[in-house]
């Protein structure tokens, strides 16, 4: 006899995805200190992994997506350019807009970091059953689709890469 699963609200199921999400934040801190080239921040990492899914991207777009103020989208993008990790690019649809996309070095350093928080994740995974990780695996591809849809995100972009490595 197939066993129930037990009925869970969204307010319990947000708090224990707060609550894995804490701990991806420290096993992912774990990943970076192993990186030749230093942490990455946060903001800076989430908007490396925005442009990387939109190929290329406006800085209202990206606002929008990161949930930030026009100001600090500048300041950010100013960042991300100085350090090499963006470009700027006259926009192909509008002569007032300019594209945001990653440069070369961009794209390294965040397949890098993407590596590093991989490995970290893998050995946590490693522990668990087929049965398990299959349900995991499940339940997590269809939180990223419902995601990526809630903060805008094409749902090709996200496909191209396939469900394990469209958002880190």
């Amino acid at each position: 006899m197939p066993r129930s699963r037990p009925s869970h609200s969204p307010e319990r199921v947000a708090h224990a995805a707060c609550s894995v999400s804490d701990l991806l934040e420290v096993l992912w801190g774990r990943g970076q200190e192993a990186s030749p080239s230093g942490p990455l921040p946060p903001s800076q990492f989430r908007a490396l992994t925005v442009i990387k899914e939109q190929k290329k991207v406006n800085q209202r777009t990206l606002g929008e997506a990161l949930g930030s103020r026009p100001s600090a989208v500048s300041r950010l993008c100013d960042r991300l350019e100085a350090a090499g990790l963006i470009e700027r690019l006259p926009s192909t649809t509008s002569r007032r807009e300019v594209d945001l996309c990653l440069s070369r070095r961009g794209s390294a350093v965040l397949e890098k970091f993407r590596t590093l928080r991989m490995r970290e994740v893998e050995a946590v995974l490693e522990t668990m059953s087929p049965d398990h990780l299959a349900t995991l695996a499940e339940g997590l591809e269809l939180f990223q689709a419902a995601a990526g849809a809630h903060i805008g995100l094409r749902s090709e972009a996200n496909a191209d890469d396939g469900p394990a490595t469209a958002i880190a």
